[in-house]
């Protein structure tokens, strides 16, 4: 490996927020691991450790843009919120004449939201608890909306425990979509992941930071029951038949999965979901929703959830993973150009077992893979 060199003409690093970049070589402080812990929307992330305490961190390389400054500005300010993955370092290195910022966050060993739930034994998981989830996520948003920032891609594979333990805090992460914004017609590029898309990122309408609330309802339909409310039969990342769905709020609340579900979750759903936006329930609404404000008193209601999630994962439920696999990595939309980012881009745990499976692993990595690849390339693994 190359030795990192001290970004050129730099006296000092840059501000982002409270955080200022160091322009010393990584090298000098982590020991950086060839273990791919995911792929961001803008970079990979790998495992690295401190030289100091040999403590575990992830390491997310982005290629230095305009792009990646706004994503490490925006994170930087919200990673003071508990249920924001936090920022410990950052640096402006170059390597093999590639400027990059990487970025050290805490490493977060307890997985994805729906894994966790899948992975259950013989306990259900009941609306108390999805109740608890849903107040933590809404938690995260409260603290970006209230610094004027939308998150713009709000899904589950974004949603990690800090660790295995029963009382793991559940943290949003990925700022790669997130935008300032002051007024509410102030967000002009529609990017999205279909199946927690607001109905007016599908049209020319502006938009705002309701589209996160609309994505928020999403996922608490899913915890409640275990399959999205609006999914394509066809195929395809998005069909017009699920773009109609969308637009004009066509879901319900089948039995047996929502038979025991209270109606103040479903009252908070129906908010959220509402497909006009400034009908839409805000964060501070959702904050206030009697479902959120007690949610230590929910009814310890047994969900279908984690048995919806396990029994399907071999046979319907795998279909629509594989469909939202293709959306999840994934959707970038233009009012005129719709983007799909390929496969290999995509972090998802059944294509990567998959991949494990055909040995995909081992193709060729794009050009920015490649530069994660050769900052941990000499890197070993304390022991």
């Amino acid at each position: 490996m190359e030795e990192p060199m001290v970004v050129d003409n730099l006296v000092e690093g840059t501000k982002f927020g409270a955080l200022k970049a160091k322009t010393h070589p990584i090298l000098q402080d982590y020991i950086i691991s060839s273990t791919v812990l995911g792929l961001g929307i803008n970079g990979k992330v790998v495992e690295c450790y401190s030289k100091q305490g040999q403590r575990k961190y992830a390491l997310k390389v982005l290629r230095d843009c305009a792009k990646a400054r706004r994503e490490v500005e925006l994170h930087s300010r919200a990673s003071q919120c508990r249920h924001v993955v936090s920022i410990i370092d950052l640096y402006e290195n170059v390597y093999n004449n590639t400027k990059c910022l990487l970025v050290v966050m805490e490493c977060m060993e307890g997985g994805e939201l729906f894994q966790r739930i899948q992975d259950r034994a013989d306990v259900a998981f009941t609306e108390r608890e999805a109740a608890t989830v849903v107040r933590d996520i809404a938690s995260s948003l409260h603290h970006l909306h209230m610094l004027n920032i939308a998150h713009r891609d709000l899904k589950p594979e974004n949603l990690l425990y800090t660790s295995q333990d029963e009382n793991a805090v559940l943290k949003l992460t990925d700022f790669g979509f997130a935008k300032e914004t002051f007024s509410k017609e102030s967000l002009q590029t529609p990017c999205y992941t279909p199946y927690y898309v607001a109905p007016e990122v599908l049209g020319p309408e502006k938009y705002d930071k309701s589209c996160d609330i609309w994505s928020l309802g999403v996922i608490m339909y899913i915890l409640l029951c275990g399959f999205p409310p609006f999914y394509s039969n066809h195929g395809q990342a998005i069909s017009p038949g699920m773009k109609k769905r969308i637009r004009t709020g066509q879901y319900n609340f089948p039995n047996p999965e929502w038979k025991n579900v209270s109606n103040d979750a479903k009252e908070l759903i129906r908010g959220m979901l509402c497909t006009q936006p400034e009908r839409r329930l805000t964060i501070d609404d959702v904050m206030r929703h009697k479902w959120i404000m007690e949610h230590t008193s929910v009814a310890q209601t047994p969900l279908h959830t984690a048995r919806v999630l396990r029994e399907e994962g071999s046979g319907q439920w795998q279909e629509v993973q594989d469909e939202m696999t293709r959306s999840l990595a994934t959707m970038r939309v233009d009012y005129d150009t719709l983007t799909i980012k390929t496969l290999d881009a995509a972090n998802n745990s059944l294509l990567n077992k998959r991949r494990h499976r055909s040995g995909a692993s081992s193709s060729p990595l794009p050009p920015l893979q490649t530069t994660a690849a050769a900052v941990g390339a000499s890197a070993g693994r304390p022991h």
